[in-house]
């Protein structure tokens, strides 16, 4: 495929992105980010948002509200506080920049942080049905729900934790942030239809790609993060710039988690690398380097079923610009969350969102 009908793909799908013709050009990254423009200082990102989701993980365990032993073991296992706990901060960091934008408020409310437990709980049920889905066996470094307790379990555990979601959203008692959430488990199952297909159409492809990244990724976040917006803040504006920030850093943030799949050792990532494409998934990279090695159309239609092609496509992305285009990409979504959060009034919460977007784009894992 001409790499301008690949633009086309591109444009015609998520047309802010205005340079994926530069995709092409050679010259090295840059960061996305300013230094910080408030004035205040504050410590890293992480630090500052955990203020505010201090007793996250107990907090969570007592929504789960479970009496039978295993299913209560089951439902907690994910919930070690063992992460970054990176959807709940970029959460309680928005509701504070919303905040201080309307009425120069710097709490958090209730209600918000709430929002925080809940997109962790919904990001948690997607990653154990996922693991059905994909038969995984390792997540975090540690064995899966499923591999540990089965898979007719381990969906009715993903099936509890919604549920339990869901109450915790009803208590809330905002029809607008309930039909705002509801639309996350939506596009969660809509996303992972559009991963169980393929395209033949090369011209279809990426915009397939996007589409299903912004639903099973990039929909918890930007929802997430309008939802708090509706909570602090009256102004429509407001709630767009905290939708299209969350957008455009979900994505930005699964496309290296792609490049991360043909980069990183299975130690730094907890699972083993090539994954993707085992699952029989072309991602970013493999979609990139199609344009350098076409043989690779054939592999990503049988979905790399046939003995070697796992190998031979993995190899095909390595001698392609692939990683780098993805990794550009990336790049261009982070400089649109940049841009839109930018529109905030100056505080430490929104030069720490402004700075979460770097940290999108260097994590090694």
């Amino acid at each position: 495929m001409p790499y301008f009908n690949l633009v086309k793909s591109l444009t015609s799908a998520f047309p802010y992105v205005y340079s994926i013709s530069r995709f092409y050009h050679t010259t090295p990254a840059v960061c996305c980010c300013s230094k910080t423009q408030s004035g205040e200082k504050y410590t890293d990102p992480f630090k500052l948002g955990r203020r505010d989701l201090k007793g996250l993980y107990e907090d969570i365990r007592k929504e789960l509200l479970i009496s039978t032993t295993e299913l209560k073991e089951m439902s907690e296992y994910y919930f070690d506080g063992k992460g970054k706990a990176f959807r709940p901060v970029i959460v309680v960091l928005m509701a504070r920049a919303c905040n201080i934008h309307h009425n120069n408020s710097r709490d958090v409310q209730a209600n918000q942080r709430s929002i925080a437990l809940i997109a962790e709980m919904i990001h948690t049920a997607s990653l154990v049905h996922d693991d059905v889905i994909d038969d995984a066996s390792s997540r975090r470094g540690k064995h899966t729900v499923n591999k540990i307790w089965g898979e007719k379990k381990a969906v009715l555990a993903g099936d509890l934790i919604l549920s339990a979601a869901s109450i915790a959203l009803a208590r809330i008692g905002n029809t607008t942030v309930i039909s705002i959430l509801t639309q996350v488990i939506e596009d969660l199952v809509r996303g992972e239809f559009l991963q169980l297909g393929s395209k033949e159409n090369e011209n279809e492809r990426f915009a397939h790609y996007l589409e299903k990244t912004f639903k099973k990724t990039a929909s918890l976040i930007a929802n997430s993060c309008k939802a708090v917006s509706v909570l602090g803040c009256p102004d429509p504006v407001v709630h767009e710039i905290a939708y299209q920030y969350g957008k455009n850093v979900g994505i930005a943030f699964q496309l290296i988690d792609d490049v991360l799949d043909f980069t990183s050792c299975s130690d730094q990532m907890g699972k083993p690398t090539a994954t993707d494409l085992k699952l029989g998934l072309a991602t970013g990279p493999v979609l990139f380097a199609c344009q350098q090695f076409p043989e690779m159309n054939a592999m990503i239609m049988r979905r790399f079923s046939l003995p070697g092609d796992v190998d031979r496509a993995r190899q095909y992305v390595l001698q392609s610009d692939g990683v780098q285009q993805t990794t550009y990409l990336a790049q261009q979504y982070c400089h649109e969350a940049v841009r839109e959060i930018s529109k905030l009034r100056p505080s430490p919460e929104r030069d720490a969102l402004i700075q979460l977007s770097e940290i999108v784009l260097t994590r090694d894992k």
